[in-house]
């Protein structure tokens, strides 16, 4: 009698391999966009910002992009979008649900903005999430060589004996400088003319003409002048000094203790994204401005970079807001 052939027999599984599979297949059941998720992002990213190009927050979203290009393996690619004070990009952004769309938060936008416009087309708070804030950038004052006060402290006594009599410019009203001249104005109980410009060159301008007696900018646009004499620089608005300035001391250092402007960058992201996507974004941020070449850019800007957690970015965001609120309703900035 003829014997049958063997047939290759397939092993048994083991209970804790029919629980791991079982395991899986719930997961894959349960979270449909588990994988979805671990693919994003599956486009470029387009990284709007709210300002004309130029200036430190051009740096700040370039050198990001740049570094978040290599790691998140699509490109992010910076998109100007300037006009009213940064509301038209803060709105179209808003309204974003491709969960492939950031933008540039500033302090303009998110913590004068809701206090200078009586209605604004987005919410600050609740259409977006913090990502990360990413860099900070000094605000420098400065005065014309011709104002005779060689530091804040001889500043300060000078306009007080002639109030009304000096003038400072600023790029517009609620921006960036005009807040940092008016904070110092509430710190250091001075009276000076405010004189607004449509944006910071022609400001400049008047300054190095010796229209305008003083001004406060970020430190970038400022660098090149008060190296080669145009403008003297009597404080900076920073927490320490500048690697830049080593012999300007900062307004806390001539009187003012815990006085501290700079002009802030960090991400936003619509409210829609997905939370894993703004916790990948916001790990990924802390490492781009970190790296060399981002450092490098950074750092030759006179930009702190920071690189935060969203939570620690929204925290930053309510305390500006607060701060920001009592000088802007004091000061009763208007929007131009």
């Amino acid at each position: 009698m003829a014997l049958l052939p063997t047939l290759p027999t397939t092993p048994s599984l083991t209970r804790r391999q029919l629980l791991q599979s079982g395991s899986a297949l719930g997961l894959a059941t349960t979270l449909p966009g588990l994988h979805a998720q671990a693919n994003w992002p599956t486009k470029s990213i387009r990284f709007v910002v709210p300002f004309a190009p130029g200036g430190s927050s051009e740096i700040v979203a370039r050198s990001t992009a740049a570094e978040l290009s290599k790691s998140l393996g699509q490109s992010v690619y910076v998109e100007n979008k300037p006009g009213a004070a940064g509301n038209i990009a803060m709105q179209e952004v808003a309204r974003a649900d491709d969960q492939h769309t950031v933008v540039l938060g500033h302090i303009g936008t998110l913590a004068v903005n809701p206090y200078i416009f009586p209605k604004l087309p987005y919410d600050p708070n609740k259409d977006f999430q913090p990502v990360s804030l990413l860099a900070k950038v000094p605000s420098l004052y400065v005065v014309h060589p011709d104002v005779p006060a060689k530091n804040l402290k001889e500043f300060v006594a000078y306009v007080r004996a002639n109030p009304g009599k000096f003038s400072y410019g600023s790029a517009g009203n609620g921006s960036a400088g005009h807040l940092a001249f008016e904070y110092l104005k509430m710190t250091a109980n001075l009276f000076m003319l405010h004189v607004p410009y449509k944006g910071t060159g022609p400001m400049m301008t008047d300054l190095l003409s010796g229209r305008l007696d003083a001004a406060s900018v970020g430190a970038s646009a400022l660098l090149p002048f008060i190296k080669s004499g145009k403008v003297r620089c009597i404080a900076t608005g920073s927490t320490k000094r500048l690697a830049q300035l080593p012999d300007v001391p900062t307004v806390a250092e001539q009187g003012f203790p815990g006085f501290e402007m700079t002009q802030w960058y960090g991400m936003l992201a619509p409210a829609n994204l997905q939370a894993g996507h703004v916790e990948r974004l916001a790990a990924e941020c802390k490492k781009a401005v970190q790296a060399p070449d981002a450092l490098k850019r950074l750092q030759g800007d006179a930009a702190d970079p920071i690189g935060s957690s969203p939570a620690e970015f929204a925290r930053f965001i309510a305390t500006e807001q607060a701060r920001w609120k009592q000088v802007l309703l004091r000061a009763q900035v208007k929007p131009d």
